[in-house]
């Protein structure tokens, strides 16, 4: 009797998904393109040309702008507009270089020279003693090691010592020693890096945020897919790292496209090669991006200490990867 009732269990429940075979299908249907196309799934909208910028466009007239260390001069405002994309699948909402150009934000033109800036602590005996310092064991909790993305937003009670860089710029207070000396090092090789995205507070993500959706709906698109489009290009208010002060948009003044060919030219080599020995890496590497849900940005640069940088360099290791080799149990 046993057997019996478990065949004819089987047999039941066999004859309903093949009668039921349609809605099944489309039920599973469903699901696969909801997933698919979720903004919290990685983006397969890369071979569109989406590139997955921050909040910086430089215009022929707007050179003045950028911390640099070729002066180790910073200018009054921060340039936080949104390279506009280029989309290539709908002729509708192909963008002109004058509409890329009407969102750039005007800053004030008040500079603060080099000599303005004091550099007595961060020569390089400052530096070697910072790197001694710095506890070689890691923790979750460590707060340069705090893993920030759209799977792991910004804890609603994290706080941290916000500083200012110049009159304008800010970032976490802790890292302008060791950014100050990875600028002054660059300088001293020869190399000229400008800082155009340092900190953003939530109501400036949330504005560049807003600002995008409205963008693409205005060249056609829905909410969800304008949403869906604009978390490729801006990340998402609340999981950036540009709003707990350790990540920095870095270009040079000879290349101000926030794209991947800043990684093949003198500086963007530099940084990928020195920038670990102040702590920094490239946060969104090159064939990461399943990892990252990120497209490769050699510009964009995460602070995480020598330590856990060196590893990440040496190992090739994106912050995701770090964890779960360092951090996870």
């Amino acid at each position: 009797m046993a057997y019996a009732m478990v065949v004819l269990t089987f047999y039941d429940l066999g004859l309903y998904f093949a009668h039921n075979a349609k809605r099944f299908s489309c039920l599973a249907s469903v699901l696969f393109f909801f997933v698919a196309s979720s903004s919290f799934t990685y983006p397969e909208a890369i071979s569109l040309n989406i590139s997955f910028v921050s909040d910086f466009n430089e215009s022929e007239n707007e050179s003045e702008n950028y911390y640099t260390s070729d002066t180790l001069a910073v200018s009054e405002g921060e340039s936080d507009a949104v390279l506009a994309e280029i989309v290539e699948v709908d002729p509708s909402i192909m963008t002109s270089p004058d509409a890329v150009a009407s969102e750039y934000e005007e800053a004030t033109d008040a500079q603060i020279s080099s000599e303005d800036i004091d550099f007595d602590d961060i020569e390089e005996e400052s530096i070697e003693e910072l790197n001694a310092s710095e506890n070689k064991e890691f923790s979750a909790d460590d707060w340069n090691l705090i893993l920030v993305n759209k799977q792991h937003p910004i804890p609603e009670d994290y706080s941290f010592p916000l500083a200012d860089i110049n009159s304008t710029m800010k970032c976490d207070e802790r890292v302008i020693a060791p950014l100050k000396a990875m600028l002054k090092a660059a300088s001293d090789d020869g190399i000229k890096l400008v800082i155009c995205s340092p900190y953003r507070d939530s109501d400036r993500q949330e504005g560049l945020f807003a600002r995008k959706i409205a963008y693409y709906m205005d060249a056609g698109l829905s909410y969800m897919d304008a949403y869906n489009m604009s978390s490729q290009a801006v990340t998402v208010p609340g999981s950036s790292e540009h709003q707990i002060g350790l990540a920095f948009d870095i270009v040079t003044g000879d290349y101000y496209e926030l794209d991947e060919g800043f990684g093949d030219t003198p500086e963007g080599q530099w940084l990928a090669n020195n920038s670990y020995k102040y702590g920094f890496v490239v946060r969104y590497l090159q064939g990461k991006e399943n990892i990252t849900s990120i497209e490769y940005e050699p510009w964009h640069f995460r602070y995480v200490g020598t330590a856990a940088a060196t590893i990440m360099h040496d190992e090739n290791l994106c912050l995701e990867e770090f964890w779960d080799n360092y951090l996870y149990d």
